[in-house]
């Protein structure tokens, strides 16, 4: 969407768009007026000119227009949106710290001073040097969010700075006060972002910051906030995404998202059901929903399948597409969609928009864009979900070492040590109830959404000499399931989004080569219980602008069906005894894997596998499914057969 747009105006309830801006008007720069904000200073560096040469516009805004409408979204520097080549700078220390670099809350390598730095530093200190970004089309400037530089050894943030604008990168023209160039107060640290509105919008193409002052050495990171006036110029392939579902893009608060959850039962009382995990640390609910054709039943042969979401708190783009997602499965759902009937028919679905309700309280208080990358991350007892749960992967390497696997540790459903289930053990309360909740649905497929980068995580998260689980083809198939679907996951040329991609370009990266880690609940979920979870990143900014939804709702929305869609791939069945009667608690083994599945203690005692390319005859007992079928039902990629 482009053309005219004044500032953001959110509709509840439905489309969030942009409306006119009133009690404005557009003067050309060149025009006289004691209230203009875009002059020049003659011998400033970066080419500033004169008025009469300049065609950048100017809005002046009446005060009822001021009032109403202010601040344009963010332009895209942190979400990658702006690509690495639309930004320049005077000169750079080294290439770990060019101009690509210079992106609000960006994050340095994992050592210090490596090829991916934490800012974007100039060569020297010269007031001299400046950071341009080009957006490659008209557009209405209307505010600069700078940040020091991500280091835990540096100390380097500009306090002070000019802005200038041009619309071909040559000719420059400089924002003042009427009288001289306005100078605009920056950071007090390194890490807390700061904005610096225009008193008065500009539209033009290019925008730049010059450094005046600083703490340290002369490095910056910045957002710039603009709406698009125009489409961007034809030489450039950058496509709009823009959707034409009815739904609620906005961010909701902890009481707007349960009014919303609220609404969508009511408009799908008959497949939809509402419950709680448990509670915060500060007596939050942990609310999920459920959608099936008999919300509140574990039906025999219908698998369990769940989505998670806000781990971290502020992590929340994957909050809001788990709300978007509950509207559109039930409005399509209602419509007579024949892809969202078939997988309500047949899926148990549960989606937990807020794992960690406290860490969004705190995220939400600073908004998009101010709050720094670790804001709101943990519980407010102070822990990170992701890696507080029980580290059984010790357990089992251990037992491996020994040669205690199969018979004195088993391969599968390892129960949890005495000592991590104790009154007094150090465990958050979420994930109690996350444990608890796990243990009490028999889930066979799942993902956690997270954000901070753009792909998809398998198994093993912790270290170990092979890195792979058993499953290592199943989990790389689900992966690249959901990355392929993406709109822009496997885009090779965008890279990653804090230093080089580690996925190759394909999206998906084993956890423990990317980014090792014990206790987590991916980990947890894979040894404890016959569930396979993944984490998806939805992407390089954790908390997007509310303009920025109904794109990422078009990004994820076919991914997110797609990966659902992957629990029917398999095999499925009954173990019973030559009875007939079912048997819980029934070890299910794959030749060739060293990892089996257990029937359910529910009355069905079913088990399920989402397994693309697994095959076989199941037997009462501790049954061998083998890989390659012996006389059982042939599996290809299809959904899954009934054994």
């Amino acid at each position: 969407m482009w053309g005219g747009w004044g500032c953001v105006r959110v509709l509840r309830g439905g489309y969030g768009g942009w409306g006119p801006h009133s009690s404005s008007r557009v003067k050309e720069v060149g025009a006289k007026d004691p209230k203009s904000h875009v002059g020049r200073k003659p011998g400033f560096p970066g080419g500033a000119s004169g008025l009469q040469n300049s065609s950048l516009l100017l809005n002046s805004w009446g005060p009822e227009g001021r009032e109403r409408c202010w601040s344009c979204p963010p332009i895209g520097m942190e979400s990658h949106r702006i690509e690495d080549n639309q930004i320049r700078a005077s000169s750079m220390l080294r290439h770990g710290l060019g101009a690509q670099r210079g992106r609000l809350n960006i994050q340095a390598g994992a050592t210090e001073d490596d090829y991916y730095d934490g800012a974007w530093c100039a060569e020297d200190d010269a007031q001299t040097q400046w950071i341009e970004v080009d957006t490659r089309r008209t557009t209405k400037f209307t505010g600069v969010i700078t940040q020091g530089r991500d280091s835990s050894i540096h100390d380097d943030f500009v306090t002070s700075f000019f802005v200038g604008f041009s619309n071909d990168s040559q000719t420059w023209t400089m924002y003042t006060n009427g009288y001289e160039e306005m100078t605009f107060h920056g950071n007090v640290d390194k890490d807390t972002p700061v904005l610096s509105e225009l008193p008065e919008p500009v539209v033009a193409r290019f925008i730049r910051v010059y450094p005046l002052t600083w703490n340290g050495s002369l490095c910056m990171r910045l957002e710039v906030l603009g709406c698009p006036m125009s489409p961007v110029h034809s030489y450039y392939t950058q496509n709009e995404v823009v959707t034409t579902d009815n739904l609620d893009f906005r961010h909701h608060s902890y009481k707007d998202m349960r009014q919303l959850m609220k609404v969508v039962n009511e408009e799908c009382p008959t497949i939809t059901r509402t419950y709680s995990l448990g509670k915060s640390s500060r007596g939050l609910k942990i609310y999920a929903m459920e959608i099936s054709d008999n919300p509140g039943d574990h039906e025999l042969g219908e698998p369990e399948f769940r989505y998670t979401a806000g781990i971290h708190g502020n992590e929340v783009l994957g909050r809001e597409l788990l709300l978007l997602l509950m509207q559109y499965l039930c409005r399509e759902y209602r419509d007579g969609n024949p892809r969202v009937r078939s997988l309500v028919q047949d899926t148990r679905i549960h989606l937990v928009p807020s794992l960690n309700p406290d860490g969004y309280e705190v995220a939400a208080q600073m908004g998009s864009e101010f709050g720094n990358w670790a804001m709101g991350l943990w519980t407010e007892e102070g822990f990170d979900i992701y890696e507080d749960f029980p580290d059984l992967n010790s357990v089992l390497w251990g037992a491996e070492e020994r040669k205690w696997v199969p018979y004195r540790v088993p391969n599968n459903n390892l129960p949890i040590p005495e000592r991590y289930l104790s009154p007094d053990a150090t465990v958050s309360t979420e994930v109690r109830a996350i444990i608890a909740w796990m243990e009490k649905n028999p889930f066979v497929l799942g993902a956690n959404l997270n954000g901070g980068e753009r792909l998809v995580s398998y198994p093993y998260d912790m270290v170990s000499e092979a890195q792979e689980t058993p499953d290592h083809a199943i989990f790389r198939w689900l992966a690249i399931s959901y990355a392929s679907a993406h709109l822009t996951m496997t885009e090779p040329y965008r890279g990653g989004c804090q230093a080089q991609d580690y996925t190759s370009g394909m999206g998906i990266v084993n956890g423990a080569k990317w980014n090792p880690r014990s206790g987590t609940i991916n980990d947890f979920s894979y040894l404890h219980t016959n569930c396979l979870e993944l984490s998806i990143y939805l992407g390089c900014d954790k908390f997007p602008h509310e303009s920025e939804l109904p794109r990422e709702w078009e990004n994820n929305k076919e991914a997110l069906l797609t990966f659902m869609e992957q629990v029917h791939r398999g095999i499925k069945g009954v173990v019973t005894d030559e009875q007939g009667i079912p048997i819980a608690n029934a070890t299910i083994s794959v030749s060739g894997i060293n990892h089996g599945v257990k029937t359910g203690t529910l009355s069905a005692c079913g088990y399920g596998q989402a397994d693309p390319c697994g095959s076989g005859e199941a037997t009462p007992g501790r049954a061998l499914i083998p890989r390659v079928p012996t006389g059982g039902s042939t599996l290809g990629t299809g959904r899954a057969r009934s054994l």
